[in-house]
């Protein structure tokens, strides 16, 4: 069986939980991108251990995964997203998003989480609806959202179930059973 190629953007909270449950299956090659230096603050709430902290995310991955290919910088250009079966974004960042959900033939997924709101919204969806999906202000937010005080008594895990969501939603399509073309999760 010929592995499907995935492209997974951003590999913290949602992406390094994404990423193992893709692996276990061996029907991905997976190739990752994220910028991002673990830290400790990371370790409470992303799939990271304390051995990881100032290790390159996709290099933390890479180390305990079968990674097809790491990229620790950003994708900034529609160029950066051809070539795979699907793009998923799991990245704190609109402007990849409209990249992403501009390019009209690309496959892609996108699995975002803050607090106890999550949704996943997957090429399938209305385009009149881009625009609202991808409004907002710019900038890095945590998947814990703007209440998190950075302890554990507290901590959310909707980017968890978001995580568990995608790759239910990836497993389906690539099975070419039916999908949602969009799921909103608030809790």
């Amino acid at each position: 069986m010929k592995k499907r190629k995935i492209m997974i953007i951003g590999t913290g909270g949602i992406g390094s939980y994404l990423i193992p449950l893709l692996n276990k299956t061996g029907l991905y090659d997976i190739t990752i991108y994220d910028p991002d230096v673990v830290e400790s603050k990371n370790i409470s709430y992303q799939n990271f251990e304390d051995a990881h902290v100032g290790m390159l995310k996709v290099d933390a991955m890479d180390a305990r995964y079968e990674i097809k290919k790491t990229y620790g910088y950003p994708v900034l250009t529609a160029k950066q997203l051809g070539g795979y079966d699907l793009v998923v974004c799991c990245a704190d960042n609109l402007d990849i998003r409209r990249t992403m959900y501009n390019d009209k033939g690309l496959a892609w997924l996108d699995l975002r989480a803050q607090g106890r709101n999550g949704i996943l919204v997957s090429f399938l969806e209305n385009p009149d609806l881009y625009g609202e999906l991808t409004s907002g202000p710019d900038g890095s937010f945590s998947c814990q959202g703007d209440a998190w005080d950075g302890g554990n008594t507290n901590l959310h895990y909707m980017h968890v179930a978001v995580a568990g969501l995608g790759a239910e939603w990836i497993q389906r399509w690539f099975n070419e059973e039916e999908v949602f073309k969009h799921r909103m999760i608030a809790g």
